[in-house]
């Protein structure tokens, strides 16, 4: 697939699709190497249906950081006009598709506050090439949690990334676009 209909496809489905329509996309991007993600990442949401829709936006999330292959910053949030590292083990990962996204919000406003305790400055997480859906690409692979974020280029500055997580019934979509 051409980086142009790559771009088009995900246009159509920004604003919402189906787990269905999110996966035929994903399953049909090429792959990235993880070589290749050197760098911050802006994220976003890819609102499929999953229980986790909108919590992340709610929460303060801005995105990822690759500083190499074992060096990773999987979650970055921002307060304040900063962007910092969060220790995903001081995140209630395990049930945030059961919170509230109010509740939610109220953390993020209290983000400025609670910076100090849940910042991190050490990687929390690693990149490997990791076959997810019969194809090798670059993944994620958080240190503490059972998580791998798998991605998929959409284009050069553009990653469609699928979280796997122990336990749940689908993959959680979100975007990356590179910080230039």
């Amino acid at each position: 697939m051409t980086d142009v209909n790559a771009s088009a496809r995900l246009a159509e489905l920004k604003s919402g699709c189906t787990l269905e329509q999110a996966l035929a996309l994903f399953d049909d991007l090429p792959t990235v190497r993880s070589t290749e993600l050197t760098g911050r990442w802006k994220g976003a949401e890819l609102p499929t249906g999953h229980p986790m829709d909108g919590l992340l936006t709610a929460s303060g999330w801005y995105g990822k950081q690759f500083d190499g292959p074992e060096d990773v910053h999987p979650l970055l949030f921002s307060a304040d006009g900063e962007v910092f590292a969060v220790d995903p083990r001081k995140l209630p990962v395990g049930v945030a598709d059961r919170l509230p996204l109010g509740a939610v919000d109220r953390v993020r406003k209290a983000l400025p506050v609670l910076r100090p305790a849940l910042r991190t400055r050490k990687p929390r997480a690693r990149l490997r090439d990791v076959e997810y859906r019969g194809k090798v690409s670059a993944a994620m692979v958080y240190d503490h949690l059972p998580i791998i974020d798998n991605f998929r280029r959409v284009d050069e500055d553009t990653l469609l990334g699928a979280m796997d997580q122990r336990g749940a019934e689908q993959p959680y979509f979100f975007l990356l676009y590179r910080e230039r």
